[in-house]
């Protein structure tokens, strides 16, 4: 299990080239302005395109994307960011955990990491576009900005529950969150849901 550091408030070091480690990370409130103004952008080009002709369907899509969303956020959370977990005697897969998110379980309060910064950011949402339009055409304009949408959620939870005094309402996920950073690094891989961890039997047990 990766241990965080000794000096909570310590920042860490992905990159030994400057320029990709200074792409490596951003203020969470220009990443999330930049994240919101893609949503914004597309959602104006599903209406330029015609897409929410037919408002009942439209608001499924984009409910239905931010519900897909949580999926996605536990696969690549349990299987991307922790590939290292099923090969452990790769390098590479130590290193691409590492880069992903190793770091941030070495640095949680790292707040520059917290939310993906624009930079690989643009790359991931350039390749999802093209995913989602080959699957469902100009309709990607709404699914992917509900996509988004429920990013944008994730990381609000996300930020609160390392940096910011936990809400009320966010006590629950903190302490689930708190539960995989700390103790039980192979479970608990929901962020803004624990619903898959539950269909898929990586809840923590109760402490």
């Amino acid at each position: 299990m990766m241990k965080p550091h000794q000096n909570p408030e310590a920042n860490g070091q992905i990159f030994n080239n400057p320029l990709l480690e200074v792409l490596s990370k951003s203020p969470p409130l220009v990443s999330a302005a930049i994240y919101a103004t893609i949503i914004l952008t597309l959602l104006v080009l599903a209406v330029n395109k015609g897409v929410t002709g037919q408002v009942g369907l439209a608001l499924i899509i984009y409910l239905s994307a931010i519900i897909f969303w949580t999926f996605f956020e536990y696969l690549a959370h349990r299987y991307i960011f922790h590939l290292d977990h099923y090969f452990p005697e790769s390098k590479f897969a130590r290193r691409i955990s590492y880069i992903f998110h190793g770091i941030h379980h070495e640095y949680p309060r790292d707040v520059n990491r917290i939310i993906m910064p624009p930079a690989p950011g643009l790359l991931i949402i350039s390749g999802l576009f093209i995913v989602f339009w080959s699957i469902m055409g100009k309709m990607v304009y709404l699914f992917l900005a509900g996509f988004l949408t429920g990013y944008l959620i994730y990381t609000y939870v996300h930020y609160k529950s390392h940096v910011t005094p936990i809400p009320p309402y966010l006590k629950n996920q903190y302490r689930h969150h708190a539960l995989h950073h700390y103790k039980y690094e192979n479970m608990a891989f929901g962020v803004s849901s624990r619903f898959w961890d539950w269909v898929f039997g990586t809840l923590p047990p109760k402490t």
